[in-house]
């Protein structure tokens, strides 16, 4: 008799002219611990070399599925991925990453120990492609602190707390709240934003899962959609509705920075219903369209709450530590967004 073992397991891996790092990728999900999956290798319309390396994965080992997506883009590609996954979890590569040998294995435990969580991610490990990306390599520091649920909540609004190429996530899940959206904004990041909103528990494994390598080439250099003004843009539709439900003042906040960089994100606030009452800053500023208030005479945790928009991670540090000196409580008086 033959046994039919049910996948546990599709793998997603979109393509487009990936000939340099695609076997690297593939070869390491080849040879994960855990064996039982199937990878979706999905051609974006290459023009290099890239389908004929994969069709060479497709003819030496049966887990790899070859299909191609005619419409441009990783949204697509990856949906199209989604669409003929069999398995009942599933999870994200990039063609230009290297997945730990024990990522499968290690993220489907934690999804069959904790089947009150719908995806999970992982530490990533950043590999830069010049000496000029400290911006990235503090992100990825960033993200890899991030890591319980508790605490993916609250820092959800600074940055995406999630490595997308890290995440595995319950199938029947993005079947019922969907999967990549399109548009004018970063397609994971509003996905992961979406997620939180609609309940869905997303926590990390404590350990490096995934080798994320950098390029001049990346999406999020040389896309639109992934400019500053794109993720302020879709970050706060979605802060906006949370303030909704858990801001006792709502539709009234103050904003911790006077800075014309400051201000320049956080007016994405009043085009989604939210209204400013003043700022807070450590200088006094005339001449703006609201008042300051200096950092020393906020008023109490019980009489506003406070989004802080600081983009120096040592400077939203200071501002908590003086923020919780004063009873204030990150999630419920105030929270960081930049």
């Amino acid at each position: 008799m033959v046994k039919i073992i049910k996948l546990k397991k599709s793998d997603i891996l979109p393509f487009y002219n990936s000939e340099q790092t695609l076997s690297r990728a593939v070869e390491s999900i080849a040879n994960q611990t855990y064996s039982n999956f199937e990878c979706i290798l999905i051609d974006n319309n290459s023009t290099d070399k890239s389908n004929s390396i994969a069709k060479k994965w497709v003819s030496k080992d049966d887990r790899f599925i070859l299909t191609s997506e005619e419409k441009q883009g990783v949204v697509f590609a990856s949906n199209k991925g989604f669409e003929i996954a069999n398995g009942k979890n599933v999870a994200r590569m990039d063609a230009d990453d290297f997945a730990y040998p024990t990522r499968l294995q290690e993220q489907l435990k934690f999804l069959d120990k904790n089947i009150d969580y719908g995806a999970v991610g992982g530490l990533a490990e950043y590999i830069p492609h010049s000496e000029n990306t400290d911006g990235f390599k503090r992100y990825v520091n960033w993200s890899n602190s991030i890591i319980t649920y508790k605490d993916i909540i609250k820092k959800q609004f600074v940055e995406m707390p999630l490595v997308n190429p890290t995440a595995m996530w319950r199938k029947d899940i993005a079947n019922d709240v969907g999967m990549y959206s399109n548009g004018d904004f970063p397609e994971d990041y509003e996905m992961w934003l979406r997620w939180l909103s609609k309940g869905i528990k997303i926590a990390k494994i404590p350990k490096v899962v995934l080798k994320w390598y950098d390029s001049e080439k990346r999406l999020t250099r040389t896309n639109s959609i992934y400019s500053d003004e794109s993720f302020f843009k879709i970050k706060t539709k979605y802060l906006s509705n949370w303030l909704r439900e858990n801001n006792p003042f709502y539709p009234n906040v103050v904003v911790w920075g006077a800075s014309k960089i400051s201000r320049n994100n956080a007016k994405h606030l009043t085009n989604n219903g939210v209204e400013i009452e003043y700022y807070i800053d450590i200088k006094m500023r005339t001449n703006l369209d609201k008042d300051v208030i200096h950092y020393k005479n906020i008023a109490s945790s019980n009489e506003i709450f406070i989004l802080v928009y600081m983009k120096q991670e040592e400077a939203r540090k200071e501002i908590q530590r003086f923020l919780e000196s004063r009873g204030f409580i990150e999630g419920v008086n105030y929270l960081l967004v930049s």
